[in-house]
């Protein structure tokens, strides 16, 4: 053995462990020893979506009468009891009548006198609206409600308008006779050719060239995109969340004392620091910024009205809040003991973001 060079020893143990580690990893199309296959169970916990075909739609079933229980405590609080949604979201549920239902076509969608487009007036497919609450709803907690549930609360969005009666259950049995009773169902088209299968009758060629436009256009506007008022401070100052090094900056969107303070060179009043993480870990920044008014008032108003009591917050985080700060009322937050009292004693203890 002393006589065979180091090298090359060295070289063959390095060459048996690229191997092995080669080996021990399956091989992808095109990239050998790179990453591995999905498992099955990592793929069906990532293919959830519902197809217009309804394939995807898992086994279950809701009523109207539980779905109006789960949306008063889940939905309404965004959406209105009656699906007439708040000066934030768009409407769910109007402009349709029975004679929509019948045709498959709603009539107001071409009335330019009408105040408004619901979402129950667009939408073709009943599949769009389950995939949608399946996957996002609701918005501060996404993907937290059970198959069961997502039919109990379409089910009553359909009740809403008309679509199903009051004693009806939803499930994947006879979603596909409600789809034949959707207002909009004949208000779409495949013709775009866009549909990659040939199950919803696609079209020979797509438009790539778009004939059915490209006529009368109007010059194309210049705008640069930045952050909307309302929004500027709702993570923070962005400026202090980035690297230093690189081409990318975080625009500055410090509060208007701070940034008064550091046009004069005068130090910014300590307070404590904002838990970011804290707060977009538990969804509170999709409905309150930091010094601007979203769905809900801005934690600068919160604090500034509810200095030094921790207890209350945090009561109020956990049962919710109605008529304080205008109509829509805060639903009960199920975040962790430790985080809510963390929040709370961080506004009674500012005087404002």
């Amino acid at each position: 053995m002393s006589s065979f060079p180091k090298r090359a020893v060295l070289l063959l143990v390095l060459a048996c462990g690229v191997g092995a580690a080669a080996w021990a990893q399956p091989k992808t199309a095109g990239y050998a020893g790179i990453g591995r296959d999905a498992t099955p169970k990592e793929v069906a916990a990532w293919d959830i979506d519902v197809r217009p075909d309804f394939k995807g739609l898992p086994p279950g079933s809701g009523s109207v009468t539980r779905g109006q229980d789960l949306w008063e405590g889940k939905c309404a609080s965004c959406h209105g009891v009656f699906g007439e949604s708040n000066q934030v979201f768009s409407p769910i549920v109007g402009g349709t009548t029975a004679e929509d239902i019948k045709s498959g076509h709603v009539a107001r969608l071409k009335d330019p006198a009408f105040p408004g487009r619901t979402t129950l007036m667009k939408v073709t497919s009943l599949s769009t609206v389950w995939d949608y609450v399946y996957r996002a709803m609701p918005w501060n907690q996404p993907k937290s409600l059970t198959p069961d549930d997502v039919y109990a609360v379409t089910a009553y969005m359909l009740n809403l308008g008309g679509i199903v009666p009051d004693d009806f259950t939803l499930s994947d049995k006879n979603i596909r006779e409600v789809q034949a009773r959707m207002p909009n169902r004949n208000g779409g088209t495949t013709a775009h050719a866009m549909w990659p299968g040939n199950e919803l009758g696609r079209a020979a060629k797509p438009d790539v060239s778009a004939v059915a436009c490209m006529r009368d256009c109007v010059p194309a506007a210049s705008s640069v995109a930045q952050l909307p008022p309302h929004a500027r401070g709702s993570h923070g100052n962005l400026a202090d969340q980035n690297r230093l090094v690189g081409a990318q900056r975080g625009i500055a969107t410090a509060t208007a004392a701070t940034a008064a303070a550091v046009k004069t060179n005068a130090p910014a009043a300590a307070a404590p620091k904002v838990p970011v993480a804290l707060l977009e870990k538990n969804s509170c920044t999709a409905c309150h910024g930091m010094t601007q008014k979203l769905v809900g008032p801005a934690f600068s108003d919160i604090a500034k009205k509810y200095p030094g009591q921790t207890d209350h917050l945090l009561q109020k985080i956990k049962a919710g809040s109605t008529g304080v700060w205008g109509a829509i009322p805060m639903p009960p937050q199920t975040l962790g003991d430790d985080d809510a009292k963390a929040i709370a004693r961080w506004l009674a203890d500012s005087t404002g973001p």
